[in-house]
């Protein structure tokens, strides 16, 4: 009999323990699911670019003769763990200029109609309530406003900062230097980072475009997986026909990032953004002030 109680009281203190194992597995998702839910994500407009020399984007004579105009986007990503800002559209100082600004060789003419001051108080954030920085990459039409977030911790590549701070950069381009010298709390990475912790938020390492390019994945339970682009991809038909710029750092190590964000995007049926896609701005999520 005693063997039988003893028996019994074991069998009850394993199902109580699987019980309490089960309820804790289901807060777990619970608080995962609501986190989630928490996550938002909001486009901002960084201005705009024309192409005026469209061959640039293709190592073939395709887009000879042609022009595109390319939207200019940067991102806020709300967390329960603070927020994110991706990328930083372009310099500031076209607000105050009264015409686009068009580059010395004619490649690219530039504009830009709003601060970022003004654009995160449209979301009621103002620059020191952005606890990251993470730039795709450091072309001057993504670094833009960056040094208005010093206080913030730039999430940068090894090889990007590296690129970016080095003597060669400084002396013949100091103005993609200077647009990110005032970031000095740096995290530096080495491949993939889970920004806070819980897959929601992911930068992935692609380089190629420049040494530490990178893009990144977010898993919104509103909006299902994305992905923004960087400048993996300027616009569809680079996607489609994986057409690369004549200006990109590495073709070799563009094309095998190709490859892994193609794999990666369809391992986690993600809809893809491609930053400097029109259409694909104007699908993304914005603050209603900022439509008005």
């Amino acid at each position: 009999m005693k063997k039988y109680i003893l028996t019994i009281v074991s069998l009850v203190a394993f199902l109580a323990c699987k019980e309490t194992q089960k309820e804790r597995s289901e807060t777990s998702l619970v608080t995962e699911n609501e986190e989630k839910t928490e996550v938002q994500l909001y486009a901002f407009d960084g201005g705009t670019v024309q192409v005026n020399q469209l061959q640039l984007f293709s190592q073939d004579t395709t887009y000879q003769g042609q022009s595109k105009v390319f939207a200019d986007a940067f991102y806020v990503i709300k967390h329960p763990k603070g927020n994110l800002m991706w990328d930083a559209g372009l310099p500031e100082q076209l607000i105050q200029m009264p015409e686009p600004y068009t580059d010395p060789s004619g490649a690219f003419t530039v504009s830009r109609k709003d601060s970022v001051v003004n654009q995160l108080r449209s979301i009621g954030l103002a620059p020191e309530d952005i606890k990251y920085i993470a730039l795709s990459h450091t072309h001057f039409d993504h670094s833009g406003h960056a040094n208005r977030f010093k206080d913030a911790v730039w999430l940068v590549q090894e090889a990007e900062y590296d690129f970016i701070t080095s003597e060669e950069t400084q002396k013949n381009n100091a103005d993609i230097y200077n647009a990110i010298k005032e970031l000095t709390n740096i995290e530096k990475l080495n491949g993939d980072h889970d920004v806070f912790g819980d897959g929601t938020v992911v930068i992935k390492s692609m380089p190629g475009h420049t040494p530490g390019h990178q893009v990144l994945y977010l898993d919104l339970a509103e909006h299902g997986p994305l992905l923004l682009s960087g400048d993996l991809y300027h616009f569809s038909e680079n996607r489609e026909f994986r057409r690369i710029p004549i200006f990109n750092y590495d073709v070799k190590q563009t094309s095998e990032s190709m490859d892994r964000f193609e794999a990666f995007a369809k391992e986690k049926n993600a809809t893809v953004y491609l930053q400097h896609s029109r259409e694909d701005f104007d699908k993304m999520p914005k603050a209603p002030e900022y439509l008005k």
